[in-house]
């Protein structure tokens, strides 16, 4: 018998402050880094996907970005608040 699926991890990067592309308002956006893992026997293995994503805090859209542009963004980010990182990474499990 053999156990295998899927883990998932969602890491917050940064806290910006972004014009909304949904609802129109100047409101902070989590930066967030989504990674699916491949498991076996419950022991994460090696990454299958990974995604980054902005959401808005004031209407909750969300918005793909793409690897360079969550990069661009990080970079602006710490350069305007010192370089330092924003929280802890979060984590979520998904078993199948």
């Amino acid at each position: 018998m053999i156990i295998f699926g899927t883990k998932g991890y969602l890491y917050q990067l940064a806290i910006l402050t972004l014009v909304c592309g949904q609802c129109g308002n100047p409101a902070a956006h989590t930066l967030r880094k989504r990674v699916t893992k491949f498991t076996l026997f419950f022991v994460p293995l090696f990454p299958i996907s990974t995604k980054y994503l902005t959401q808005c805090t004031f209407c909750g859209a969300e918005q793909k970005v793409t690897k360079e542009q969550a990069e661009q963004l990080r970079t602006q980010d710490a350069g305007g608040q010192g370089g330092q990182p924003y929280g802890q990474p979060e984590q979520r499990q998904h078993r199948f």
